[in-house]
């Protein structure tokens, strides 16, 4: 694995593997990786003939100063993790490399970064398009990847693929929890013991809810209900837990078309987010477990994919 920080060296090594006839995958990081991330890079591996992992802290999409401050760098420990993957590159790009003096240009994506974290995280997504548009062409890719957990990302990101004609293919992987049902995220690392404790709580009111849609129950009361078990909980604050449209995006107040409740929480300062997809009955009745006299009872719907 090398560690290359400027993106003509970067340029050279991707240019001989063109010339080979190989394909590239990568996946954008900013690092504090854990097994999520690593799950990403195991599918590229699958996928590619050479990947090139990228770590970058992209100052850009914070709109909370001290958020960026307290995000975790751990560059050292993270190339650990990666040595026995055997990616082919590291790609730790200095900041000039990504916004250099006199960087004007921002990308925008409307539509599926409106709501949610676009709305309570001013400037977020602009920053997010802006940086990966920047990483899919430095690194060349064939196939970019990222994980479901952050959902409105991966649309974002499939939707500014498609309009700027990118080459890269975007493929979204299922989110890796916790053996007890929280999402990994590098922000978990700053939960202390108790609230860690707490956390997965996410997990289980969003099933719970998930089921209760999926079935014919009223969204309202069991978004008001999901949201009073979290409080109840010892969350300190809710962003927002909706239910929208797959992919749209679009706020939904009944289950008459593929959807997922999609949270963000407050937990001991620290800012979790998490989806569940919802599927209608019929679409229940109908599928592989119509043979199993599928109840109620039997059925959970799949967690935060």
């Amino acid at each position: 694995m090398q560690i290359i920080r400027r993106k003509a060296a970067l340029r050279a090594l991707t240019q001989s593997w063109r010339r080979a006839g190989e394909t590239i995958g990568v996946v954008p990081t900013m690092g504090a990786l854990h097994a999520g991330h690593l799950s990403l890079v195991e599918a590229a591996r699958a996928g590619t003939d050479h990947v090139i992992v990228t770590l970058f802290v992209n100052p850009r999409q914070f709109n909370n100063p001290e958020d960026l401050a307290k995000y975790p760098r751990t560059e050292e420990n993270d190339a650990q993790k990666l040595a026995p993957f055997g990616i082919d590159v590291l790609y730790i790009p200095k900041p000039e490399e990504i916004y250099p003096d006199g960087f004007a240009t921002t990308i925008s994506v409307s539509g599926v970064s409106d709501g949610l974290c676009g709305a309570t995280r001013p400037g977020h997504f602009d920053g997010v398009a802006t940086v990966v548009t920047k990483l899919l062409l430095q690194t060349d890719a064939d196939r970019a990847y990222f994980g479901e957990k952050d959902y409105q990302q991966l649309q974002v990101v499939k939707r500014l693929a498609a309009d700027l004609d990118l080459k890269t293919e975007i493929v979204g992987c299922q989110t890796i929890r916790e053996d007890d049902g929280l999402a990994m995220s590098s922000r978990n690392l700053r939960l202390g013991a108790g609230p860690r404790e707490t956390a997965p709580v996410i997990a289980q009111v969003l099933t719970s809810a998930a089921e209760d849609i999926a079935w014919g129950g009223n969204v309202a009361q069991a978004l008001d209900t999901a949201a009073k078990a979290l409080c109840a909980a010892g969350f300190d604050s809710i962003d927002y837990l909706e239910l929208r449209s797959d992919p749209e995006l679009q706020i939904m107040s009944k289950a008459d078309r593929p959807g997922r409740i999609f949270l963000a929480a407050w937990l001991d300062g620290v800012r979790l987010i998490d989806n569940v997809s919802v599927a209608r009955r019929q679409e229940i009745e109908n599928s592989e477990y119509e043979s199993l006299e599928l109840s109620r009872d039997s059925w959970s719907p799949r967690i935060g994919a």
